[in-house]
């Protein structure tokens, strides 16, 4: 089908040339210096302290001793042995300790929500508050590991998956203590409110390493990297389904790469994130950045995401080499609203092949057309690479504001082959495009007849 080009341009303005080159060794620079966790030669099987991977048992007394002793010997590597280990509540980390699922090893997290009680302090949705504790949580943590080629499972098609019909009075109620400055000790949520906990969280670690996992049926997000640093996430697999089920959410998060990931979620595969809206801003000085995203295959709702929870800020993401398997809703996608403020900056994405789509790049400031005040800054975003087959709706959007918009965009070598609509520019200047196909490529001008 022929598509004929359009550019609306309110207020933008579009010009011609050749795309900025990927900055291969700030790429190289941000990998180099993320350290591995440093695990000490100490092991412990929990079947032999009394695991029972008969799917039926709790096994939870074992693993906690597990971790104890793992305490005791300033760390080490538990082992999970082939089988189906139901745990009746979470796993709390301490540092220097590999958790290690062998093949053909399950952990089976009960679904019960008083099991994840006494409340821990964790964020939901861009707000720290008190909760239900993450299924396997960290805090305060160096030198920690999640590995092997088992299976997490979380759970969260059955009573979690209830929770979002009544989550309404806790989210609205969290926002409502996040603009009000409200103490923190005084955001006590858990029963009753009906916040669900993430599955894995890592909260204020360092030297972090994710490995080989298959990541599946999570309450909320999967992986909840937040305010943690020197992450290594490679080789994991999911497939989770449910509610908000994300990916990977790295928040007031620094140095991560994500590499080799095969995603299948209910959501966003990889959301970068950096707080919400008041409480966001005041922690400014920490914003999401030097994250490298690379050779993953993308399947759920959208690719990769930033936003719309970024009003701390998130600059230098690094997305290449990844491509998708069946549909996405959008494939790269840069969201926030007039409620956020901070900024999206220094954003380079190469080398991506998407399928079927409804929008392939997208950029809005006013996401749901939330907000006042406090609208964001979008600038120098590089898209170079691309290649879609069918974007139901939209090809390429971008969307600013008359008074702040979004600047600095460069398109290069871009070819969507089918779009319903071509390309949407408002509220934009200096978008740079070169080699840029959407619909059949024009040829040689027909002749006069």
């Amino acid at each position: 089908m022929n598509i004929r080009l359009f550019f609306l341009a309110l207020c933008s303005t579009i010009t011609f040339a050749q795309d900025h080159n990927f900055p291969r060794a700030k790429v190289d620079s941000i990998v180099n210096r993320i350290q591995l966790p440093k695990i000490p030669s100490f092991q412990i099987n929990v079947v032999k302290l009394g695991a029972k991977g008969d799917s039926i048992s709790n096994s939870k007394p074992f693993f906690d001793e597990a971790m104890a002793l793992c305490k005791k010997n300033n760390g080490g590597t538990i082992v999970v042995p082939k089988g189906v280990y139901l745990l009746n509540g979470p796993i709390h980390f301490v540092s220097n300790v590999n958790l290690k699922i062998e093949k053909d090893a399950k952990i089976k997290f009960s679904d019960k929500p008083e099991d994840y009680l006494p409340m821990v302090l964790t964020s939901w949705e861009g707000t720290m508050l008190y909760n239900y504790s993450p299924l396997i949580y960290a805090y305060d943590c160096k030198n920690i590991a999640l590995t092997g080629e088992g299976i997490i499972d979380g759970e969260g098609g059955r009573t979690w998956k209830t929770f979002k019909a009544q989550e309404a009075k806790g989210k609205e109620l969290s926002r409502e203590m996040n603009h009000n400055t409200v103490p923190l000790k005084d955001r006590k949520f858990g029963e009753g409110y009906f916040l669900r906990p993430q599955m894995i969280q890592f909260f204020n670690c360092k030297n972090i390493l994710v490995e080989d996992i298959r990541i599946e049926n999570s309450p909320f997000w999967c992986l909840h990297l937040l305010k943690s640093e020197s992450i290594t996430v490679r080789g994991i697999s999911y497939k989770s389904l449910n509610y908000n089920n994300d990916g990977i959410d790295p928040e007031y998060a620094k140095d991560v790469l994500i590499e080799n990931v095969t995603f299948n979620n209910g959501d966003d595969n990889v959301a970068i994130k950096a707080g919400r809206d008041h409480e966001g801003r005041a922690n400014s000085v920490t914003p999401s950045e030097n994250i490298v995203i690379r050779n993953c295959n993308f399947k759920g709702l959208h690719g990769v995401v930033i936003g719309s929870e970024m009003s701390a800020g998130v600059q230098n993401v690094f997305v290449e080499n990844c491509k998708t398997v069946g549909y996405l809703k959008r494939g790269i996608y840069l969201k926030t609203n007039a409620d956020r403020g901070g900024f999206i900056k220094n954003i380079f994405v190469r080398n991506i092949q998407l399928d079927e789509v409804e929008d392939c790049l997208y950029i809005t400031a006013n996401y749901h057309g939330e907000g006042k005040g406090f609208q964001s800054e979008i600038s120098n975003v590089s898209f170079s690479d691309i290649s879609c087959n069918k974007a139901s709706a939209s090809g390429i959007v971008i969307q600013g504001f008359p008074d702040k918009k979004i600047k600095n965009i460069s398109l290069n070598n871009i070819e969507i082959k089918w779009a319903k609509n071509a390309i949407s520019t408002t509220n934009a200047e200096n978008v740079i495009l070169n080699e840029v196909f959407i619909g059949e490529k024009a040829t040689v001008p027909s002749a006069a007849k």
